[in-house]
């Protein structure tokens, strides 16, 4: 009885213990257990977001995601053979054999999943993989990841940008890299010790992926494409440093075409040099030069203080301070109009105007007009220029400022400018990015957001235009070529010293520009266009005048634009 009695009680402190057991597992704290459970033989995929598109106006891919691979390594399987399987891999694959010697004998503390390579061209991943499958070699493996791919090549590659290995280096890609990006998901699933495939019936979890948003810009791809491909052969035949060349819809303020020449593909951007790696219209300034005087003209017109008809008596030189002020051909004393001064592009003449002006009255003309800030359209590193602050500006800058010297631009900056003057002296800010969409920095930009300015009087704007329709002329005019056959253009040639950025003084070359807009009586669409430092004696209109002719001529045919059939400009020159 007593043996008994010992047995009974040490079943029920055997049962007991079991029991307690039991309750601490389901009971107490059973997702710690679990968890240790199921790390033992745990393997954590990550399943990898797609990257979302980049779009010209029509839906047209100027960016996009092709089939790509992932190879990956479980060290578990490789880590006996990892120098063997390194050799292979760095050889067919092009990575770094001591970089992937380490991933294939694990860097993680336990880890079943190594990167090995990403966006790896699919035939070349699968055929790797299936290479040392043949010789024996187990443990590494592939999954999606998909490739960035840019079908155009270069077109619109100074605005979009370009990828690195695991981030965006540039452009769009990177300001809305929280847009296109998406969020990678993850799978968790058990697998056998001996070789990394799943378990049937065992317990595992998926968090899908999110693609990455689209961004739809207001680039039209085509018109980019010949903006650039005129623009580069004009660089080209000129020996010039650089060029860029803005297209805006005059009454929207989208941007059409941005163009840069150099310029690179953003499909091999390690074959192009630094500097080329985004977009000069944006992150470089320079001296406008006489396009400007369009924007000091309208302003005087808009303040009461001049008219197209208005008389000047121009002298050879004009001496002001210890500074003498020339125009661009030498002369006697010469009679011209306002329009004759436009027409002619004389700086004495617009001096004289612009006398006018106190230099705080042209400051703030100029401010409304876009100058001296950004126009934050959506591109990195976007320079806001430079303009002296009206109760600082001392009268003989402000004689400069008033013909386009000793103030700064950016490309677009100065394009919105002029289209504001086609656009019946209402500034429309300029957009890129159509619709609405938020930067990285949380700056909300694009279409839906765009302000509208009123700048100068319709009345204003419509004068300004009518002398600016004298530039072209054949008889009155200095740019002549800039025409576009059978339509009326209203324009403005441009002439800038060009500054040394390390000196800070004028280094003898030149920036070349013509800006203007057609119909000039029903303005459709604004072309700015700059040539920097062309070897050739030239100026605005027999250098960069033709290019505007050129793309002008183009989107006006491309969209449709039928001639207004209005009636050129009379003003006269000279009185």
């Amino acid at each position: 009885m007593l043996r008994l009695r010992i047995g009974f009680v040490l079943i029920a402190m055997v049962l007991s213990f079991f029991g307690a057991r039991l309750v601490q597992l389901q009971g107490v704290d059973p997702r710690s257990y679990a968890a240790m459970a199921a790390s033992e033989g745990a393997v954590r995929v990550p399943l990898l977001a797609e990257r979302g598109d980049i779009l010209d106006r029509n839906g047209i891919p100027l960016a996009d995601s092709i089939k790509g691979k992932v190879v990956f390594a479980d060290p578990s399987l490789t880590a006996d053979k990892a120098p063997e399987i390194a050799r292979l891999l760095s050889d067919r694959l092009s990575v770094d054999y001591f970089k992937t010697l380490t991933a294939l004998r694990g860097r993680h503390d336990g880890s079943r999943y190594e990167y090995i390579a990403r966006r790896v061209p699919s035939t070349l991943a699968t055929d790797t993989v299936a290479e040392l499958e043949e010789l024996g070699y187990t443990g590494v493996g592939t999954d999606d990841d998909p490739i960035r791919d840019y079908p155009a090549g270069d077109v619109a590659a100074n605005l979009i940008g370009y990828m690195g290995t695991d981030e965006p280096l540039g452009g769009f890609e990177r300001t809305f890299d929280k847009q296109l990006a998406g969020t990678d998901g993850e799978a968790t699933w058990q697998s056998s010790s001996s070789k990394s495939v799943r378990i049937p019936l065992r317990e595992s979890t998926t968090k899908e992926p999110k693609d990455g948003a689209p961004l739809r810009t207001t680039i039209d791809r085509d018109l980019q494409w010949f903006t650039q491909k005129v623009l580069a052969q004009t660089v080209a035949q000129y020996k010039a440093a650089s060029g860029s060349a803005v297209v805006l819809d005059t009454r929207t303020g989208e941007t059409l075409a941005l163009a840069d020449v150099p310029t690179f593909d953003a499909n091999h951007p390690a074959d192009a040099k630094e500097e080329d790696l985004g977009s000069r219209a944006m992150s470089e300034t320079y001296e406008p030069g006489s396009v400007e005087k369009v924007l000091t003209v309208s302003s005087l017109i808009d303040a009461g203080k001049a008219f197209p008809r208005q008389k000047f008596k121009v002298p050879p030189n004009l001496a002001r301070q210890d500074r003498v002020i020339g125009d661009w051909w030498d002369h006697g004393p010469i009679r011209l109009t306002l329009a004759g001064i436009i027409a002619q592009s004389s700086n004495i003449g617009t001096v004289l105007a612009a006398d006018a002006f106190t230099p705080p009255q042209l400051v703030d003309y100029l401010r409304k007009f876009g100058l001296g800030q950004r126009t934050d359209v959506g591109v990195r590193g976007e320079t806001a220029g430079i303009l002296t602050p009206g109760d600082q500006m001392t009268s003989q800058t402000k004689d400069r400022v008033a013909f386009g010297q000793s103030v700064s631009v950016n490309v677009l900056q100065m394009a919105a400018a002029v289209n504001a003057i086609a656009n019946g002296g209402v500034r429309v800010a300029p957009s890129l990015i159509s619709g609405r969409a938020v930067t990285d920095d949380g700056v909300v930009v694009g279409t839906d957001v765009a302000t509208r300015t009123r700048v100068v009087s319709k009345e204003a704007a419509r004068a300004t235009a009518k002398m600016m329709e004298k530039v072209v002329d054949p008889e009155d005019g200095v740019a002549p070529r800039a025409q576009v056959p059978g339509y009326l253009v209203a324009g403005k040639t441009g002439t800038a010293q060009r500054v040394n950025p390390v000196t800070g003084l004028y280094d003898g070359s030149t920036s070349l520009s013509f800006g203007g807009f057609a119909p000039a009586d029903d303005a459709r669409f604004t072309v700015y266009v700059v040539i920097h430092a062309p070897q050739v004696d030239g100026g605005g209109g027999s250098v960069a005048g033709p290019v505007f002719s050129r793309i002008m001529g183009y989107v006006l045919g491309r969209y449709g634009v039928e001639p207004t059939n209005g009636k050129p400009s009379r003003l006269p020159v000279e009185w």
